[in-house]
């Protein structure tokens, strides 16, 4: 329906039913980028969580200020030591129409542990026992201080929906990674917004679910019109014109502008989520020598990429916890010595460098590729010379699984908003069985890291677990395990009355379903 009769038609429904028609509230947002997927196990990413808080529902949700909230489960208690009851709520439905029943939630839970990207948050869990059809039990191995922070991760699937075969004979519930599947083409969650419409990289639709289960939340949007707009010039440029009305990142460049422009709010957070690069041993030999890669690590100005390129819009980092983690080490200074790069590079017998290639994506971070040729070039001062490779995550991501590159840039937030998570898919040995080292494309592989990160993972003592993450950080930070940058802070773009500031977190998860326009 073209603008002009959609407007025509709403006018001749407002005569007719008063102010109904006119209540409809639609709000207009654009991303960098839209979720590559809408099988909410296919990637681990901060683009599918987006849209699992959109579609789907978790058992529980982190509060803005890093509390839990009962979401599909109503409440919960510790049965023993390996064992946490959950109860969930009554009369919840599905898109489909379906209830929601133990038996979805322990369907999920299964193929969760099966996910290649998951199934490591999952490793602690040995299974899920169904009590009742409102009541199961999440077991772990071992007494696991994280059991509510995974929880926050348990999207309950529609097992009806996804059961059975399609039309050419296919598993609607096979799991696909870049791949076309059913359950990457059709959803059916518990969420506020179905999704009605999707052209990947185009347009997505989502319209609140008339059964929603949610009606206490205060958030009256019917319609999330989602559209990615890379470029940052126009994504800025599309809310001030008023052509959108909610804008997710706003560029570093861009803050004074959006907050003090008429008609727009500037919504902004200290964020957690690292941004590094990783170093493939498994495909450049000098990068076996810790003595090269602390090299890199000293070449790297990570301050003047904050300053010049984030526009202080980050925190500097030398290791993966930022402050307020356990793991975290004020000790762990970020390194830049350009002479002392040199002379490790002399040391190891690379005084003349060499040559690596080099990928990074161009929407998923903030200023993402411009950080990435700021490395190429700080790396050509101790002569390693980059050939740098930039494109769009959709793009990015199979290359990524691919390892196909020398060196490849990746952000990483805390998936349970604890140290050891960064160290589970980044540094640790890759394990396909576990799912440990998923998203570790340097290959770096360290045993008394991992033993720690494990033994981390059955402490109880917050101090005892501190002095573990701790030692564990230090391990990578004098090993050069990887190039930390920074922590990437967040800012959002709202139009006045669209309140923003309600619904945003650390996480980048903003809750849509409880989204308030005036």
């Amino acid at each position: 329906m073209s603008s002009l009769l959609r407007i025509a038609a709403v006018g001749a429904m407002s005569v007719m039913l008063g102010n109904a028609a006119l209540a409809e509230t639609t709000v207009k947002v654009a991303y960098d980028a839209d979720p590559v997927s809408l099988d909410p196990h296919e990637q681990l990413s901060g683009g599918t969580l987006q849209l699992s808080h959109m579609a789907f529902d978790p058992l529980v949700r982190w509060t803005q200020d890093l509390q839990f909230e009962p979401r599909l489960a109503t409440s919960w208690e510790q049965i023993d030591d390996t064992t946490v009851r959950f109860h969930l709520r009554d009369g919840v439905k599905f898109h489909s129409g379906n209830p929601l029943t133990t038996a979805d939630v322990e369907w999920t839970f299964d193929r969760l542990k099966s996910s290649p990207d998951f199934k490591g948050i999952f490793e602690p869990f040995t299974d899920l026992e169904v009590v009742d059809s409102l009541t199961f039990d999440l077991k772990t191995s071992a007494a696991y201080p994280l059991v509510l922070h995974t929880a926050t991760y348990l999207f309950p699937m529609d097992s009806k929906f996804y059961t059975g075969t399609t039309a050419d004979g296919k598993d609607k519930a096979e799991l696909v990674k870049h791949g076309d599947s059913f359950a990457s083409r059709n959803l059916s969650g518990t969420g506020p917004f179905i999704v009605t419409e999707r052209e990947q990289g185009v347009r997505m639709v989502f319209e609140r679910f008339d059964g929603y289960w949610d009606t206490a939340s205060k958030g009256n949007v019917d319609k999330i019109i989602l559209t990615p707009i890379k470029e940052d010039p126009t994504r800025v440029a599309a809310l001030l014109s008023g052509d959108v009305d909610f804008i997710a990142p706003v560029p570093p460049t861009d803050l004074k502008r959006v907050d003090e422009a008429e008609g727009t709010t500037l919504v902004t957070m200290p964020g957690t989520r690292i941004i590094t690069v990783q170093l493939n041993q498994d495909r450049v030999e000098a990068f076996k020598d810790a003595r090269v890669r602390l090299a890199i690590d000293y070449a790297v100005n990570n301050a003047g990429i904050v300053d010049r390129i984030m526009r202080g819009f980050g925190t500097v980092a030398g290791q993966a916890s930022p402050a307020g983690y356990l793991g975290h080490d004020a000790a762990l200074a970020p390194r830049f010595d350009l002479e002392k790069a040199k002379a490790l590079m002399a040391e190891a017998g690379y005084a003349d460098g060499f040559t690596v290639t080099m990928m990074s994506p161009n929407n998923r971070y903030v200023n993402d590729d411009k950080i990435a040729q700021a490395v190429a070039s700080m790396l050509s001062k101790i002569n390693i010379k980059v050939d740098l490779q930039t494109m769009p995550k959709a793009q990015y991501w199979p290359k990524f699984d691919e390892r196909a590159a020398d060196m490849l840039l990746i952000g990483w937030h805390s998936d349970t908003e604890d140290s050891a998570n960064f160290h589970q898919f980044l540094t640790a040995c890759p394990d396909a069985e576990t799912g440990n080292g998923q998203y570790n494309s340097g290959n770096y592989c360290n045993p008394e890291a991992d033993a720690l990160m494990v033994a981390s993972n059955t402490e109880t003592d917050p101090a005892k677990r501190a002095e573990m993450l701790q030692k564990m950080e230090g391990i990578l930070y004098n090993e050069a395990a990887f190039i930390p940058l920074h922590w990437q802070n967040l800012a959002w773009g709202a139009r006045t009355g669209v309140h923003a500031e309600g619904i945003v977190n650390a996480m980048n998860f903003p809750y849509f379903g409880d989204l308030v326009v005036d």
